[in-house]
């Protein structure tokens, strides 16, 4: 090591009885060459480890990782760099950092935070993939890396920030390695599964829906936020509620399994599910929530199906009646429809307001029944606790109310339209009938 070398970081290597690593800088007499170095017998010898570090980018500091022996990240007065080997080579590691002095280091809780100089403080989350690359993996298809334990908390990120950073994803940060992009042709499935085998949630690149839909996949590596939530309320065109959430339960902490499938082929990974550090809340008290939750939104998508088959039974029955409202003959048929759709309108009207027809007219018309016990289950799933002793009260009130309409939905689709579709058979409705001039 030169004479007048300035030490800038002492890193103990974790792995080496004896060993240490320093990062030194010469910078102020005018050398900008990086000064690295290793020992392994308690500083008697040290050996030069700077190859791939260009002459200029002279070095700040030197941290170990403390889970993969031989990976170090280095800083310099010109970005990050990384090694595999303990320092024999080096590569550079700046992904979306820019181009700026490193002055120190800190791997914790697995994830990588820099100090710079004129950028503030910058994190690498989850380097758990940097402890999982091996040469198989780099000769695979596909790879899914095993996910880091993630907080049961909320969290909120925008990607479109231009003058702040970006906020750690709120969810289960699932990395995955595609050694080519796959064709349009190929099918690219994400399962999440509970530990005893239940699904659930999927995102694939063959589904209809945005909510469900894997996108943005690229060669190379690829990251997918799971936001731990379970489905979403089954909804229905043009639906507009006022003060219902419709978003799925939070998944209670514990053990959960990943999958990743590819052209048939597949891989899987467990990962954990960790309780919010400063939730006063016991484990009994998130299931009760959602338990709770999980009923509330299953009622609610029970109404929600029961509207969407009602009005696409107004609809077939408005397509029948609109062809035979003209002939005398079926005026029994007419009257019948008119009767039943009577009966499904008000099970409908009972069950969501359909005056709604944008974001703020429900000021103007009340809400009704699905709105009100969506609105449990909003207010219910702040926070991390168990459901008040009131909010079951009216969970229970409403949800006999939308059993009351829906019973009177089953009698219409189980008794009325059987008869009705009797009825046009009887009256042997021609398939085909065009108007008359």
């Amino acid at each position: 090591m030169p004479q007048w070398t300035m030490i800038n970081s002492i890193e103990p290597d974790p792995f080496t009885k004896g060993g240490a690593f320093v990062a030194g800088t010469r910078y102020k007499l005018g050398d900008y060459a990086p000064y690295l170095y290793h020992t392994t017998d308690y500083g008697k010898t040290w050996n030069l480890i700077t190859t791939g570090i260009p002459a200029e980018h002279f070095t700040r500091v030197l941290r170990a990782d403390p889970k993969r022996k031989g990976l170090l990240y280095a800083g310099t007065e010109s970005g990050m760099y990384i090694s595999f080997n303990n320092g024999a080579n080096w590569s550079p590691l700046q992904l979306n950092l820019p181009i700026v002095p490193i002055t120190d280091l800190a791997v914790k809780n697995d994830n990588l935070i820099a100090a710079t100089q004129g950028r503030s403080l910058w994190i690498l989350d989850d380097i758990t993939p940097l402890h999982q690359l091996d040469d198989g993996m780099a000769k695979s298809e596909f790879f899914l890396y095993k996910p880091l334990p993630s907080y049961r908390m909320g969290g909120f990120q925008s990607k479109r920030i231009k003058n702040a950073g970006i906020n750690h994803p709120g969810g289960v940060m699932v990395n995955f390695y595609l050694k080519e992009k796959p064709a349009d042709s190929v099918e690219v499935k994400l399962e999440f599964f509970e530990q005893d085998g239940d699904l659930v949630k999927a995102f694939t690149t063959k589904s209809k829906e945005d909510a469900t839909k894997l996108t943005e996949l690229k060669k190379g590596g690829n990251l997918f936020v799971w936001n731990m939530r379970y489905p979403d309320v089954k909804s229905f065109e043009g639906m507009v509620l006022w003060g219902a959430e419709t978003a799925g339960p939070k998944a209670v902490p514990g053990r959960y399994r990943v999958k990743l499938s590819i052209g048939g082929k597949s891989q899987e990974q467990e990962f954990d599910i960790v309780k919010d550090p400063r939730s006063s809340s016991s484990l009994a008290d998130l299931q009760e929530q959602f338990k709770f939750l999980t009923e509330v939104n299953n009622k609610v998508s029970e109404a929600h199906q029961a509207i969407i088959d009602i009005r696409e039974t107004r609809k077939q029955l408005n397509t029948l009646v609109d062809k035979i409202k003209s002939d005398e003959q079926h005026k029994a048929l007419v009257d019948k429809s008119k009767d039943i759709d009577k009966a499904m309108t008000a099970v409908e009207e009972a069950l969501y307001q359909t005056k709604n027809r944008s974001s703020q007219d429900p000021l103007n018309f009340p809400i009704k029944l699905t709105d009100k016990l969506g609105g449990v289950a909003g207010l219910s799933g702040i926070g991390d606790f168990k459901p008040t002793s009131q909010s079951y009260t009216v969970k229970q009130e409403l949800t006999q109310a939308i059993d009351t309409q829906l019973a009177a939905w089953r009698k219409i689709k189980d008794e009325e339209l059987p008869a009705f579709n009797q009825l046009v058979k009887t009256a042997a409705v021609d398939a085909i009938i065009l108007n008359k001039p």
